[in-house]
């Protein structure tokens, strides 16, 4: 039997330190806390396991937070727990993100002894006036030692994670940074710009609510600047062998994440752990964000014997909140608006495929408006319809455009 393909995302919700930017379901937590959560975990990963047995998992991906701050044991009783509930295709896309000071070769060692073949480090920045400015725990000489290790365990397939428009920063020292990260030879750069998220440190100095003449307050980069750093990425990176393959996201070739690829695809992927996400055929749905309601679901049977009866596990309706059940309208807006962040957009074949309509039935007057105004372009050889570089600087607008 042709299984189907799954992707799978662990939420691993603990880092050392909250930073200024990050609106993420994660904080600080103590050794103890880090291993009961495991132990929860790895019980929904049991639980999960039995609901997914017509599914090969294609991609893992471990995220956070800070998924290097756990003991690399309790990193490879997750993974064991994965293959033991789960099947893994040989050929699994792997990824786990770290960060700099919470890496050491010890742990790296298990990492790649336990499957792990794709690293995405959070650097952010070379510069450590930025670095300070966003609140990360490291230097860029620490991110240079925490690299050197990964370097040497033998992983040779990592990203490293920027951040572009922090505050003070400017279009040189931002290309700075591109070229010293691109230097060192990465497979992968994601370079993301600031997003000024609702309930953080950032939030009160730059949110709407934020006194705008406060001379204490470092500003953003203005429009003009934050438009200039974004078109030198592309220029900079195509110099150095990378290719921008999404909005945010630079790849030497064949070194694409399939896992994020997966996203935008709308493959399925199924969410593990406190808070996360998935989406099952029509369904969207995630778990409960409440830590002690996750924990009291699983806690309750860790120790015990692991021949229970069905009946004394969790439901795994139990787990699940904001379940959506998708209509072919909201299928068709999110393969418009997710799939047109890939460069090369979206297959005209594929939506026909998907929803049985020719893509102009639905979108036509869209389509002939953005097109008209540079937005979107139609590559007819291929039957592709893809964003020009006008319609990635206002691609916010464009995606708007596909919904009802």
């Amino acid at each position: 039997m042709i299984k189907k393909e799954l992707e799978l995302y662990i939420h691993i919700p603990f880092c050392v330190k909250k930073c200024a930017y990050c609106d993420f379901l994660s904080g600080p937590a103590d050794a103890g806390e880090r291993a009961a959560y495991v132990d929860a975990l790895i019980r929904e990963i049991a639980l999960r396991g039995e609901y997914y047995k017509e599914y090969c998992v294609k991609t893992i991906f471990l995220g956070g937070g800070t998924p290097s701050v756990l003991e690399g044991a309790d990193t490879a009783r997750i993974f064991r727990a994965l293959r033991e509930h789960f099947q893994i295709d040989g050929g699994c896309e792997i990824t786990m993100e770290v960060n700099p000071g919470t890496v050491t070769e010890e742990k790296a060692e298990i990492w790649k002894a336990g499957g792990i073949n794709r690293i995405s480090i959070g650097l952010q920045s070379v510069n450590d006036d930025e670095l300070k400015m966003l609140g990360r725990i490291h230097t860029f000489r620490e991110f240079l030692h925490t690299w050197e290790i990964l370097r040497k365990a033998g992983f040779e397939n990592m990203n490293i994670d920027l951040i572009s428009a922090i505050p003070g920063q400017t279009k040189e020292s931002w290309e700075r940074t591109l070229r010293t990260v691109a230097g060192l030879e990465p497979e992968h750069i994601s370079a993301y710009s600031l997003i000024v998220e609702e309930g953080t440190p950032f939030y009160d100095r730059y949110g709407a609510e934020a006194v705008e003449e406060d001379t204490q307050v470092v500003p953003l980069p203005d429009e003009d600047t934050e438009r200039a750093i974004y078109q030198a990425t592309e220029r900079i990176l195509e110099e150095y062998g990378y290719h921008r393959y999404e909005i945010s996201n630079y790849a030497r070739d064949g070194y694409e994440c399939r896992h994020n690829l997966g996203y935008w695809e709308r493959k399925e992927y199924l969410g593990l752990g406190l808070g996360a996400a998935s989406l099952i055929g029509e369904r969207r749905f995630h778990n409960t964000d409440d830590a002690v309601k996750y924990k009291a679901l699983f806690m309750r049977s860790v120790g015990a014997s692991e021949e229970r009866s069905a009946d004394s596990r969790p439901e795994e309706e139990e787990l699940r909140e904001e379940t959506e059940i998708l209509s072919v309208q909201d299928q068709m807006e999110e393969f418009m608006f997710l799939g047109l962040r890939k460069a090369d957009g979206i297959s005209e074949q594929e939506f026909r495929a998907n929803f049985g309509k020719e893509i102009g039935e639905v979108y036509g007057e869209q389509i002939r408006r953005l097109t008209g105004l540079g937005l979107l372009e139609r590559c007819e050889s291929r039957g592709r319809l893809r964003l020009t570089q006008r319609g990635v600087d206002v691609s916010n607008y464009v995606f708007a455009e596909f919904l009802f």
